[in-house]
């Protein structure tokens, strides 16, 4: 894996080595390794790069260039089938300098085109310069592993793996885009295409952008699939999902490095640890994290059950238990994430990171099972519908407007029992549509629009994703928007900008394209059968996972974070959210504020992603709009709880 860079200057002016330099020394995180930068001769163009060397460790310098010089290519990139590929293009008559898979990206343009994307297994951003053209392609992968940033001005397009790098250009400025702020606070990221930079932008998933005489055109080149197959036997999908498991993470397991994983216990990481295990000699090196402290902590310490699955599977197993110093890490974790997200995940992300970076350079995670698979219990959604829809609609109807008032708090096991019955209670006679954004959000679109007096600009992602999703079954429509929201914009941004923060490489072979086409077309009664969450998953993973580890209940990755809010946390979270702070700002309503805070400390919400949401977007406003360093911000708020 790397970071990339580059700039093509549509002006007409030279693009300065130093520039390029500035770039890549700001994410230098991402490849300790080596770095390299071109300038095409008339000096229109740079690309440059940061390595974290993984494959071909003594050749794989870049950028690449091929034999007659008419194409060089840098990629931050992991493609797992590109042995084949190059004996299928060595048998064709094409030459390799390098044992990289950076190479493959060459000679397959040359060959294919445009569509030589369709060609690759794996998880890639990459820029390749045509000179025959004169031509500059940027690209990402299928699913939206690895970001990608740009910059467009009359003058000039950049582009970067991460938006600080962005910044480091001449004209370009940190401001806040107000358009997207509703998004954010209504989902707790900000989606593609856009970005809380004003002027910089996500490009989306499984998407081309071109630069040619002056000229930008950008275009899908995937979509998920919409076909759902209703004639293949539930024993044939349980074979092909097995045989599908098994062989994406195999091709994953590619490295000329110590590789190692994350395992939680949980259904996903066990199933891919399973699956290496099968495939090694060696016992395989599993990671797990833990925390220190009362019911909270406790309810989210995961430690035993990783510890069984390490056990029945043999691996040379490690452990952490931590007491986190949120105050400390925050402001770092948010600068190496470039927008501020809700979801506490990135702190865990982050610390079981730093820690399996001590011993292994290559890491996989599970993530991805729960999208392709039907692990969320908002997918239950339809199957508890049809069971309410059995009483009396006047009890239905009483039950929905009641459910405000059960507490609701996620960190003890009654407590979030009724949190979870109190969401779907109050969205239960809601569309399908509708009962997914309630299930969702963060805030809802009435309470952003009082937190924001009304000023929230006219995105909706969640809309536009439903709106494109096709004519799947319901199940299948949720997937297909998580695909294009959450998937990438939140669970798999974090992974890779928590990994990539310490140089680890993080793969995750569940979102391997083609087990995510087998996936999209598996019906919803099968994908979630009589209310069991992922029961085609589960069931291939019959003979290497006891029932107890495959039926567990399922627990987030996370932190308690709402407790620390409500202990720890507590001071910082009143000073950073307080009137004047919020005044000053002049972005919330301090009085929404106020109340969403009160409301969260009283359990009459269970306010922790919104609040997260807010404290983590004041700190990312000190970093980035204010331009203190993170040591700054670290010290500013830890003079808060002195």
């Amino acid at each position: 894996m790397c970071g990339i860079h580059g700039l093509y200057r549509l002006d007409g002016a030279r693009v300065e080595p130093a520039q390029l330099s500035a770039m890549g020394n700001v994410t230098a995180h991402r490849g300790p390794d080596d770095e390299g930068q071109h300038i095409t001769p008339d000096g229109r163009c740079g690309i440059a790069m940061r390595r974290l060397s993984i494959i071909d460790l003594e050749g794989g310098h870049q950028p690449i260039s091929s034999a007659d010089f008419y194409f060089l290519v840098l990629g931050n990139c992991e493609i797992y089938n590109f042995r084949e590929l190059r004996s299928d293009l060595q048998a064709r008559g094409y030459r390799f300098k390098t044992g990289s898979d950076s190479e493959v990206l060459l000679h397959l343009y040359d060959l294919y085109g445009d569509d030589f994307v369709h060609r690759l297994d794996g998880m890639f951003n990459f820029a390749l310069w045509d000179n025959r053209r004169k031509r500059l392609l940027i690209g990402r992968d299928h699913l939206g592993v690895k970001p990608l940033y740009v910059h467009q001005s009359a003058g000039m397009l950049g582009f970067a793996t991460e938006a600080k790098a962005l910044l480091q250009l001449p004209g370009v400025q940190a401001e806040l885009n107000r358009e997207v702020l509703g998004d954010y606070l209504h989902l707790g990221y900000v989606p593609a295409p856009h970005s809380l930079f004003k002027g910089i932008r996500k490009l989306p998933p499984a998407t081309l952008l071109a630069v040619e005489d002056g000229q930008i055109r950008e275009w899908r080149y995937w979509r998920l699939p919409s076909r759902i197959d209703r004639v293949t036997s539930e024993a044939e999908w349980i074979e092909r999902i097995g045989a599908g498991m098994e062989a994406a993470v195999l091709r994953q397991m590619v490295s000329d490095v110590p590789i190692g994983a994350f395992l939680s216990g949980g259904v996903d990481s066990s199933a891919v640890v399973a699956y290496m295990a099968r495939h090694s000699d060696q016992p395989i090196r599993t990671y797990a994290i833990g925390f220190e402290g009362g019911e909270a902590e406790r309810l989210y310490n995961e430690l035993p059950y990783a510890r069984q699955v390490a056990t029945l599977l043999g691996t040379e197993h490690h452990e952490i238990v931590v007491k986190p110093d949120v105050v400390g890490l925050l402001p770092k974790l948010l600068w190496h994430m470039d927008e501020p997200v809700s979801d506490s995940a990135f702190l865990t992300t982050y610390l079981v990171s730093e820690f399996a970076r001590q011993d292994v350079k290559v890491i996989l995670s599970g993530v991805g099972g729960d999208e392709l698979f039907g692990g969320y219990r908002r997918y239950l959604g339809d199957h508890y519908v049809r069971k309410l829809q059995m009483l009396p609609r006047w009890s239905r109807l009483l039950m929905s407007r009641t459910a405000g008032l059960l507490p609701s708090d996620r960190h003890s096991k009654l407590l979030n029992t009724l949190r979870l019955a109190r969401g779907f209670l109050a969205s239960a006679e809601l569309s399908p549509d509708d009962r997914y954004r309630a299930y969702l959000q963060v805030l809802d679109r009435d309470t952003v629009s009082a937190l924001t007096r009304g000023a929230t600009g006219s995105s909706d992602a969640l809309a536009a994703a439903f709106a494109s999703a096709g004519s799947y079954d319901a199940l299948n429509r949720m997937f297909a928007v998580d695909a294009e929201t959450q998937l990438p914009d939140d669970l798999l941004l974090l992974t890779d900008k928590m990994s990539m923060a310490v140089s680890l490489e993080c793969r995750v072979p569940l979102l391997d394209r083609e087990l995510v086409e087998l996936a999209a077309a598996i019906p919803e009664s099968l994908k979630v059968k009589n209310g069991r969450l992922k029961h085609l998953m589960k069931s291939a993973l019959a003979d290497i996972l006891p029932p107890d580890i495959l039926d567990r209940k399922k627990r987030g990755f996370g932190t308690p974070m709402g407790a620390w809010l409500k202990r720890d946390l507590a001071p910082v979270l009143r000073r950073l959210l307080a009137r004047d702070v919020v005044r000053d700002r002049g972005l919330f309503d301090p009085n929404v504020v106020a109340r969403l805070v009160a409301d969260h400390e009283a359990a009459r919400i269970d306010g922790t992603d919104a609040l997260l949401a807010l404290m983590n977007l004041e700190i990312w406003s000190r970093l980035f709009l204010d331009r203190h360093s993170p040591d700054d911000v670290t010290a500013e708020l830890k003079s808060l709880i002195a």
